[in-house]
């Protein structure tokens, strides 16, 4: 008797214990997450590696006198050519502003030549670093420039640009859990009809939230680790999503269990023995994979890697502690309608995926060829994808920076409204300037401010910005420059420039880093060297199918313009380590039936009709989430929802029931190759009969 009791009181006990030390830590840490937003970094050059030409102009830039400068152009236009009182209107504002800021110089006015536009450039050095003063000198400017009856003012430039951005990346962070939040709602709802059980995996996965972004704080501030606004929008994703996957396998085996065990405390212990090995190998799969990202010359991709690797450690942590404290202390109840009673069996019906499962067993081989041929066929469209993304075209609401940058380049339509600065050491400046006004492709170079032994000098092209004539002439000042005179070239165009080039490096460097990584992880868990390489081929086909169906969506369908540059890689790394999650859920089990006895037809058309429900929940769950980054108003984040969405559908639907499946029937023992189930089963020898004595 006083066994049975102490172990009452220690099945009581346990849930409250971890539900009281999970209040204990958000009390902790949850000043922490409220700082999250605070760290971001979302300059062009904070994505950039510090090697690059762009990053260092950057940096010596804020050691200048006034230090880092906020520059403007203010654009006045009227369709059929600007008035006197126009003129003097606009004279008069840049007369305000220069009395309200303290400004660099004096504005001076440059007239198109068509009398149309007049533009205005403005500078400023008191904003600094500081975001929130940035923004309020770009506001203060907006108020004053005013036109009307026909007028058009337009505030536009680096500074703009970058108040702009700014903005759109504030409004990320609660606009993208919110609406997460939402979705994973309605789709619990639907997934477990029921009133109650929704709320409990919902709270746990915002509490995981919540821990993510105090950990990638904690990051930040312990190991200067990069955070953007798009790693951090990544991460509430990654939580959310991969934390109600982990949710609903952890809850449909917990119901299972609840009908062999009269207490809800050790059905949670069981449940946890049978799925808690593959929910550990499936994160252990994604941080792997988002870990390589470390490897990355850009430090948006190298800061991405251990900001979304919490998140997934986090989503982690709280499905396999506090949602089972939770599920535990709340008892059978909390699935009424539907409650699992102890000793009942499941209704039984037809299961879909057995269906699907035994259609593609008649005719392995067609299916599997049929397959691959839709696969490649819509990898094809991946030669459709518009040309590199430009800033102009990074929103898909146009800001005001924006439009009035496409109102100086047919206003001056041979001169550049945007200047590439380049900084030579002081001694060479005069040299520098003689030989960048000499450059082709140069219309104006001018000598800035200076200190510290460098000088800044504003050169404008005369082709637009992010065309391939200002590349060029990008290029040849970047070649004439930097070996002869130690001159650095950048400002935003260079930046961007920089930015393609890192990508393509780190797209070579990285992407056979994931690859060895998962496939790594996939032979420790499956013992085979066949059934690892058929999942990455899977998923690598996915990724190249998503890809196509993004060249056939974004121009056609979606007007962009272009491609963000790291749409690649990042696509690449996610759906890989999210894609082989749920391989290691089918094959996993396909190995415990083979474990079983079972022969190779059996033991796939069993993994898949176990499984497949529970997948194919967690896919669409998953997917969801991450079409929610097509609501935001940043084509590069627009771009990366619709490859991964897209790819975790076809990987849910397509590839893991119908040609994994088949190709494990095809290959038969063989997928187990060189384990030991990879041969067939000795006969068992007959018993020889004892003679009676």
């Amino acid at each position: 008797m006083g066994a049975a009791r102490k172990d009452r009181r220690r099945r009581r006990a346990v849930p409250w214990a971890v539900f009281g030390l999970w209040v204990a830590a958000l009390l902790l840490v949850g000043p922490f997450a409220g700082k999250f937003g605070d760290v971001q970094q979302n300059r062009s050059v904070d994505y950039l590696p510090d090697s690059a030409d762009s990053t260092r102009v950057a940096r010596i830039q804020d050691e200048l006198p006034g230090g880092q400068a906020t520059d403007l152009v203010l654009v006045y236009h009227r369709d059929g050519g600007l008035t006197a009182a126009d003129r003097a209107r606009a004279a008069g504002q840049i007369a305000e502003i220069r009395r309200t800021y303290p400004l660099t110089g004096s504005p001076a006015a440059v007239p198109s030549r068509d009398g149309s536009t007049l533009m205005y450039p403005v500078s400023s050095t008191q904003p600094g670093q500081d975001d929130d003063k940035r923004d309020a000198f770009v506001d203060g400017v907006r108020d004053i420039a005013d036109g009307g009856a026909g007028l058009s003012v337009e505030v536009g430039g680096p500074g703009a640009l970058s108040a702009d951005m700014g903005k759109v990346f504030g409004s990320i962070d609660g606009t993208l859990l919110y609406t997460t939040l939402g979705v994973v709602t309605v789709l619990l709802v639907l997934i477990y009809r029921s009133p109650f059980l929704w709320l409990v995996p919902l709270a746990v996965a915002g509490v995981a939230a919540g821990l993510a972004m105090a950990a990638a704080y904690g990051l930040h501030e312990a190991f200067d680790v990069t955070v953007t606004g798009q790693s951090g929008g990544v991460m509430t994703v990654l939580v959310l999503g991969a934390g109600t996957d982990y949710a609903l396998l952890l809850i449909s085996r917990y119901r299972e269990e609840l009908r062999r065990h009269e207490r809800p405390y050790d059905a949670m212990r069981a449940a946890l023995r049978g799925c808690g090995p593959a929910i550990l190998a499936s994160s252990g799969t994604v941080a792997a994979g988002l870990l390589c990202l470390l490897a990355a010359d850009l430090n948006s991709s190298s800061g991405m890697g251990p900001v979304g690797t919490v998140g997934v450690l986090a989503a982690l942590v709280a499905m396999t502690t506090l949602l089972p404290a939770l599920l535990v202390l709340l008892g059978r109840r909390v699935f009424w309608p539907l409650v699992p009673a102890f000793g009942s069996e499941p209704r039984t019906r037809r299961s879909l995926f057995a269906a699907m499962g035994g259609s593609a067993t008649r005719r392995p081989a067609a299916v599997l060829a049929g397959g691959a041929v839709l696969l490649g066929a819509l990898a094809l469209g991946a030669l459709a994808l518009p040309g590199t993304l430009r800033q102009e075209d990074s929103f898909t609401e146009k800001p005001e920076s924006i439009t009035a940058g496409q109102t100086l380049a047919r206003a001056y339509p041979g001169h550049s409204s945007r200047p590439v600065t380049v900084i030579a050491p002081t001694a060479q400046a005069g040299a520098v300037l003689a030989e960048a006004r000499a450059t082709d492709g140069v219309a104006q170079a001018k000598a800035g401010r200076s200190g510290g032994g460098w000088t800044e000098i504003s050169v404008y092209a005369t082709a637009a910005p992010e065309t391939a004539g200002e590349t060029r002439t990008i290029e040849a000042l970047r070649d004439g420059l930097h070996d002869s005179h130690g001159a650095y070239v950048g400002g935003p165009s260079a930046q961007q420039l920089d930015l393609t080039d890192s990508q393509a490096r780190d797209q070579r460097v990285i992407v056979p880093l994931v690859l060895a990584a998962v496939f790594v992880i996939l032979v420790g868990l499956l013992r085979s060297l066949v059934a690892p390489l058929l999942l990455l081929a899977a998923v690598v086909a996915v990724w190249g199918a998503a890809l196509g169906l993004g060249g056939l969506a974004f121009g056609p369908l979606l007007g962009f313009a272009g491609t963000d540059p790291g749409l690649g890689l990042l696509s690449f790394v996610f759906l890989v380590a999210l894609g082989v999650d749920y391989g290691i859920f089918l094959m996993h089990r396909m190995r415990e039936e083979s474990l079983a006895g079972a022969g190779p037809t059996t033991a796939a058309l069993t993994a898949l009709r176990t499984t497949g429900g529970v997948i194919a929940s967690a896919g669409v769950v998953l997917a969801a989430t991450f079409a929610v980054l097509a609501t935001l108003p940043l084509v590069a984040l627009v771009q990366l929802g619709f490859v991964i969405a897209v790819g975790v559908l076809l990987d849910t639907f397509l590839v893991r029931t119908y040609l994994v499946t088949t190709a494990s029937v095809l290959l038969g023992r063989r997928v187990w190759w060189p384990g030991r189930l990879s041969r067939a089963p000795r006969p068992l020898r007959p018993q020889r009969q004892r003679e009676p004595v």
